[in-house]
């Protein structure tokens, strides 16, 4: 079984979004990662959690309404 930390461009691919959504995400929905150094790093577990429970689904947290 293989545990590994996904990058941004890992992660992208396997939700089938774009790289930029993915730092949209991380800015505005709070999307589970660890910043290592620099980079982002994903676990492949806790994203699946977040998109199931609805977090990509949801409004960002300080999104002013209509």
């Amino acid at each position: 079984m293989e545990d590994r930390w996904l990058s941004v461009d890992e992660i992208a691919t396997y939700l089938g979004i774009k790289r930029d959504t993915v730092y949209k995400w991380l800015n505005n929905k709070r999307m589970p990662a660890h910043k290592v150094g620099r980079l982002w790093k994903f676990r492949k577990e806790e994203v699946d959690e977040w998109v199931t429970s609805g977090g990509a689904a949801e409004k960002p947290k300080d999104a002013k309404r209509p």
